[in-house]
């Protein structure tokens, strides 16, 4: 190109200084100085899900594109930006092993603090794309029986796999949803668990919601709770963040500052993805299929020995998950600091997902280590 192209990227977004430098002028604002004024000249937008992209923001901007480092890209006004012929790019599924991985921590310790043995029981998954299918081979590997709901898919695809949401939520013992933020239309999911979700459950439910915030109303499942319809709860994700009910989250068993897909991976996945975006669409030059040179590693070691004798499946599986992410520390940090909700996000210490970790069992069984390859954990011979 003849002229060097503007960008303005959150300054949050990891592993991207100076990856662009040499072919563009890169910004780095925080979120909350990505507003029409510094932005009016840039040609290009890096963000993430706390800049909404819609009409005060980017009207009469020179912005033609848009890249969103994150899965969800509700924060993105589409019409607005396809009426403007702004084109715009999420990261589709850069995440999704890092949700899996926490789906796994939330999962295997609501099971030990209820004294629950997961093969015994029936998950529910409602949304099966990127995230929710790596959930359902969880799942599967925990040797839960599945069921899937997923209305879009079951269109296409026919009725085979998937059931209603009504079925759903009466053969199901843990219910966990992993769909977009749609606020109309036909596969509206804004308060899709709203208090007559709840009324309808049949028995008492586990309840987890990693996905959007509003996709769940935070009066309805309080009042669930307390009625002990819902038995248990996992919550990552809250309606009005950062300013999330403090009543809420003493009521329910795990709460987390929207960190589920926080892995180093899935930030690394969704920065290349952004970047090969960009670099396409200006057609900057940057190599084909780019990716961070090195991803973060933690304090931890990567291999892990496990002593297996004695112990159940689960709580053998239990031990190799918790060792790569306990969920309990995220938990602890928010009960006692709710009011640093979004300086937890943009500290958050690095996690690495399973294929990070090799594990080295000691009197393991062939079921135990096949479940484990089956969570992307790399076994020692």
């Amino acid at each position: 190109m003849n002229k060097r192209i503007k960008i303005i990227a959150d300054n949050k977004i990891p592993l991207l200084k100076g990856v662009l430098e040499s072919c563009a002028d890169i910004v780095y604002l925080p979120p909350s100085d990505i507003i029409k004024e510094n932005i009016e000249d840039a040609d290009a937008l890096m963000i993430r899900t706390r800049t909404k992209c819609n009409a005060s923001l980017l009207d009469g901007t020179n912005v033609k594109f848009i890249a969103t480092a994150t899965i969800g890209f509700d924060h993105i006004d589409t019409s607005y930006c396809e009426s403007r012929n702004i084109t715009w790019m999420n990261a589709p599924g850069c995440n999704s092993s890092s949700v899996m991985q926490y789906m796994a921590s939330a999962l295997l310790t609501t099971a030990k603090l209820k004294k629950i043995e997961l093969p015994e029981k029936t998950i529910g998954i409602v949304g099966v794309g990127n995230v929710g299918s790596k959930v359902a081979r969880l799942a599967e590997a925990l040797g839960m029986k599945l069921l899937l709901n997923d209305p879009p898919r079951e269109r296409k695809e026919g009725k085979e796999k998937f059931v209603s949401l009504e079925e759903l939520m009466g053969r199901s013992d843990i219910i966990t949803f992993h769909v977009p933020l749609i606020k109309e239309g036909i596969d509206k999911t804004f308060h899709l668990a709203d208090e007559a979700f709840f009324k309808k459950l049949n028995g008492a439910k586990i309840f987890l919601n990693t996905s959007r915030g509003e996709v769940v109303d935070s009066s309805a499942i309080k009042k669930a709770i307390g009625e002990k319809i819902v038995s248990a709860a996992a919550l990552d994700v809250w309606e009005n963040e950062p300013n999330i009910d403090g009543e809420l989250l003493k009521t329910v068993d795990i709460a987390t500052p929207h960190i589920a897909g926080y892995s180093a991976d899935g930030k690394a996945n969704g920065t290349a993805i952004c970047v090969n975006g960009l670099s396409s669409f200006f057609q900057l030059g940057i190599e084909d299929k780019w990716y961070p040179s090195a991803v973060p590693s933690p304090p931890n070691s990567n291999e892990l020995i496990l002593e297996c004798k004695g112990k159940s499946d689960q709580e053998i599986i239990y031990e190799a998950v918790i060792q790569t992410y306990n969920v309990s520390g995220d938990d602890n940090k928010l009960r006692d600091s709710i009011n640093t909700f979004e300086k937890q996000r943009n500290e958050y210490p690095i996690r690495r997902e399973f294929q990070y970790y090799r594990v080295n069992l000691k009197n393991g069984n062939q079921k135990v280590k096949t479940a484990l390859a089956k969570l992307g954990f790399n076994l020692a011979e």
